[in-house]
């Protein structure tokens, strides 16, 4: 099983068989949107029980798998990449490391949390002012509660 997001029809959990590719994970999810751009992808990369699949778009070209066990991308990048971060332990500096949270953002983040306690699932972002769809699937990879 494969979380598939960003710039494809229907994101969500796709079941593939083994030995699956990227590719087939992106056609278990409805193939690529028009705004999709696959090009940061190794589209012939296997992918393995658990890990994530981010479609990026012209607006947002970071494409990656990750692995599943918040121990970073299955492929190389920075040291911080692909780390998951506690919602509900993060301070401001923390969460504006995200990607698409700055000092606006960040404290809307801490807001939200103070007014409502912790946080109980990662969706709940979406009911943060100024986090809408687009900036919830950027964030969404990289954090837990």
């Amino acid at each position: 099983m494969v979380h598939v997001l960003g710039a494809v029809r229907s994101p969500g959990l796709v079941t593939l068989p083994p030995h699956a590719r990227v590719q087939d994970a992106i056609d278990a999810a409805g193939g690529f949107t028009r705004r999709a751009d696959p090009a940061q992808l190794n589209l012939a990369q296997p992918v393995q029980d658990g890990q994530q699949v981010v479609i990026g778009s012209r607006n947002h070209p970071a494409g990656e798998v990750r692995n599943g066990s918040g121990g970073g991308p299955a492929e190389a990048g920075s040291a911080g990449e692909g780390a998951v971060l506690d919602l509900n332990g993060a301070d401001a500096a923390e969460l504006e490391e995200l990607p698409g949270v700055g000092p606006v953002t960040a404290g809307a983040i801490l807001t939200w949390r103070t007014q409502h306690g912790r946080f109980s699932k990662i969706e709940e972002l979406q009911e943060v002012d100024g986090i809408g769809p687009k900036t919830y699937a950027q964030i969404a990879p990289h954090v837990r509660v």
